[in-house]
């Protein structure tokens, strides 16, 4: 049994869908960022945190990767060359997406206002419109990002784009338009965003 930490308005709807993805139990307690439970259990604050017996995780990203590699599926083994184009796959998306968005939201709202610099967010949305045709690029003809085999990255790049359209910033058209309605649909994420 997973217990996973944090709001699904977090990055732990990624962790919350890959569960749901696998089918496997887990306990959700929808804490927030830096809440008491939270610093106790990570303390820069963050989350998602994933408790599996006596161990504590942290990062998006290294959660989807561990439960993908525990459980078989959803990546592609260590140490192929599949793995290594996936993992370059995971890096463009925690990179051009994820960091972008991240930088955004922290001159929105999490920075203190006297750190806040409004005029960069119109660079960041530049940068990501930029990072989107990157995206439709890597996703060729595949309705994947390793063709027909879903993936980590997929999980990360389908959660970035929503967030993306729920920041304002450049929508996604075409086969990255048709590329996230196609994930958002899956019922594994109606379940995680129902659920969570």
């Amino acid at each position: 049994m997973y217990t996973v930490i944090g709001t699904i308005k977090s990055r732990a709807l990624r962790v919350i869908w890959m569960l749901e993805e696998l089918g496997l139990p887990y306990e959700h307690h929808p804490h927030m960022p830096k809440s008491e439970d939270v610093l106790r259990l990570n303390p820069s604050g963050k989350v998602p945190v994933l408790i599996e017996g006596d161990t504590v995780l942290t990062d998006s990203a290294a959660i989807l990767n561990y439960l993908a590699d525990r459980h078989g599926q959803f990546s592609f083994p260590c140490g192929t060359l599949d793995r290594a184009r996936q993992d370059g796959h995971t890096f463009f998306v925690l990179d051009e997406l994820d960091a972008t968005l991240w930088t955004a939201a922290r001159h929105s709202f999490i920075l203190p206002k006297e750190k806040r610099v409004e005029a960069v967010k119109d660079s960041l949305k530049w940068e990501f419109e930029t990072s989107l045709a990157r995206l439709a690029e890597r996703l060729g003809d595949g309705p994947y990002l390793m063709g027909e085999t879903m993936t980590v990255p997929d999980i990360l790049a389908a959660n970035c784009l929503t967030w993306a359209k729920m920041a304002k910033f450049p929508p996604a058209e075409g086969a990255v338009l048709d590329y996230v309605k196609r994930m958002t649909s899956r019922p594994a994420f109606q379940r995680a965003i129902t659920n969570g």
